[in-house]
Parts: structure tokens; sequence; C-alpha cells
């Protein structure tokens, strides 16, 4: 499989792994802001990013994706830091390569919804052409494998995207996800089964839908999306227990506070990694092939993603073997106080 290109891998039958996710772990690491989601530490920590493209791909990644996302000119224009646009968009495409190519993964590009797409508004959606077109372009230059375009809203923006690798990514392919709100369509109305055969039909090579969502409640909507399209379909959601009344990570209560748990207490609303797993197979029994994790994602859940589509990656190497624990594992290589005393001082069940 090294060496060959997104669409080779998918035509040969084989999955792609994609670990996303690098804004929400950066900002709790402590190197980027909440709010903004600006990826700043392209710049202030370049070693760090390249560290998590490394350690993504040693969880199974076979996708290592520019930290580009929330990059782009809107962005920095809110946080008065527009010169920085072009410096950091070449800088974290220049990390994502090296480590593509150190690693014999693939190497893609990324933008992303703009916040300042309005249907009809032809000022605005003019702004938003630029801000595609010159990511893209400086995408292209670094020479990505494909580039993905993802958590757009309305499917007018996405078609927007979409055109934009078309017209300016040299043919490169074209990954192209929705985000799936609180209801079962875009915000401009279209169902998201549609919504994606109508960008498959406009030349997307995979379509799909990431973030928003957690396991619980994206599911669903990738049957729909399953029976409506021909060709690959991508899965990527975030990693918090989202449910039927709280369909969205933006929706989620914490239980203690009664508040809302977005941004700031998301982590008490975590997925298990016995969750993850179920997601992954549900995933791999419905037939999708470019399936990984977003905010919220970390390299222990993209392992279990891989090694649910049969993968053995290298940090497969110290996936858990409780056979091997003094309390917990095989009685006959551990002593009657080990196993038994421990048990009863912990609380725990044999």
């Amino acid at each position: 499989m090294p060496g060959q290109g997104l669409l080779q891998r998918l035509q040969n039958g084989s999955n792609v792994m994609v670990a996303e996710g690098y804004l929400f772990e950066f900002e709790r690491r402590g190197y980027l802001k909440a709010g903004a989601f600006v990826p700043e530490v392209v710049i202030d920590h370049p070693e760090l990013v390249t560290q998590l493209h490394e350690e993504f791909v040693h969880a199974g990644s076979d996708v290592v994706l520019a930290f580009t996302y929330y990059g782009h000119r809107e962005k920095l224009r809110v946080i008065g830091k527009e010169d920085l646009l072009e410096v950091m968009n070449r800088k974290a495409l220049a990390l994502a390569r090296d480590v593509a190519w150190a690693t014999g993964t693939l190497f893609a590009g990324n933008i992303c919804n703009t916040t300042i797409y309005r249907q009809g508004e032809e000022e605005s959606n003019k702004k938003v052409a630029a801000i595609f077109k010159e990511q893209v372009e400086w995408a292209t230059e670094a020479g990505v494998d494909f580039i993905v375009g993802e958590t757009f809203g309305e499917l007018g923006e996405a078609m927007m995207a979409l055109e934009a690798i078309k017209m300016y990514g040299n043919g490169v392919p074209a990954v192209i996800t929705l985000v799936p709100a609180g209801r079962g369509a875009t915000y401009d109305g279209v169902p998201f089964g549609q919504a994606c055969r109508k960008l498959e039909e406009a030349g997307a090579a995979v379509v799909g839908l990431n973030c928003g969502r957690g396991p619980g409640t994206i599911v669903p909507l990738m049957k729909e999306i399953r029976q409506a399209c021909h060709g690959p379909i991508a899965c990527l959601p975030v990693t918090y227990r989202t449910t039927e009344s709280h369909p969205t990570m933006q929706s989620l209560i914490d239980p203690i506070t009664g508040e809302r748990s977005f941004p700031y207490d998301l982590p008490g609303q975590t997925c298990s990694r016995t969750e993850i797993e179920k997601f992954s197979t549900a995933c791999r029994e419905l037939g999708v092939t470019y399936v990984g994790l977003c905010c919220g994602n970390c390299s222990h859940y993209m392992r279990i993603v891989a090694e649910i589509f049969g993968r053995n990656p290298e940090a497969s190497k110290f996936s858990p073997d409780m056979s091997q624990h003094y309390m917990f594992g095989d009685k006959k290589k551990f002593s009657d106080y080990t196993t038994k005393g421990m048990v009863e001082y912990t609380g725990a069940e044999t």
C-alpha cells in the first residue's frame, strides 16, 4: 500500500485511516486558544506539530493532514494576525509533507468552513472563494496527494470548496465532508444523503461527515449517506458522548454544573474506548472506507479504529493485555497474596 495514492488505495479495496483532532489536542496541551481556535502552534512550536503527526501515524493513520484548519484569512483577521497567513500555511504544509514522505503515508492539504459564507450574498462569497483559492494553491505547490474540505454546514459552501479544489488543485482528489448539526439536513435544508450525493456527482472523490456529532449520533446519518452514494464515504465524528436529546458536542450539558459543556467541560463527556470500538465496528460493517476521528481524538483512540479495520500499527505493540496485570491477569502467574489480597484491598471484583 505505501506509494499508492488515495484513489488507488480506495479502488484496490483498501480502507484509509485518518487522524484528525489537532485543534482540540493542542488546546488541551496549552498551545492553542479555545475561542479563536487558530493554529498558531504551527509557528510557535513546529516541533510539537511534527511530533503529533508522527504519533498519529504510529497509531495507525494513513494520512498526515496539514494543520491549516482555521488557519485561513478570516480567522486570522479576527485576532489581528492576518500577516501570518501565508507563513502559517506554508509551514504547516511543510511539516506535514516531511512526516508523510518519511513514513510513506499520504500527504493531505486542508480547507474548511470560512464562517462568512452567506447563501446568495455575492460580496461575502467572493471573500470565501478567495480564501479557498489561496489555501488550495499553497497546498498544491507543496505537493499534496489530496485536499480535504471539511466541516461545512451548508452544501453551498461545500460546493464552493470543491470547485476551488477542482479549479486550482492541479487535479488532486477532493475529500469533502459536511458537519452534521442537530437535524438531519444541512443549514441550507438539504438532507445529508442527498447533499453528499450532489457532492459526489460534482466530482468529489470521497464524501461524508466529520465533526459535530459523536459516535452515538453520527452513524444513523452515515446509513443514509451509504444508501445515497455510490463511491467511497467518510466518517470522522468527535469523541464525545452525544445522544438523541443532545446530538452534537455543542449541545451537551455537564451533569454536575448543568451548564453547556462546550468547550471547557467537554473532557467530562469523553467516549470510552469501548464506544470507539463499537463505532469503528459499525463503520466497517456499513462500508465506510475513509474513517477516523475528529475533535477529541488522541492516539489510543486512533489505534482502536485501525485495529478494528484489520490494521497492526506500531502502537499495537502496546495494546492492552490485562493477562499481564498482577491483580486482574492470569492467576497462575502471580502469588495468592498478590491476586487475592490486593483485590480485597482495592475493592475490585475478581
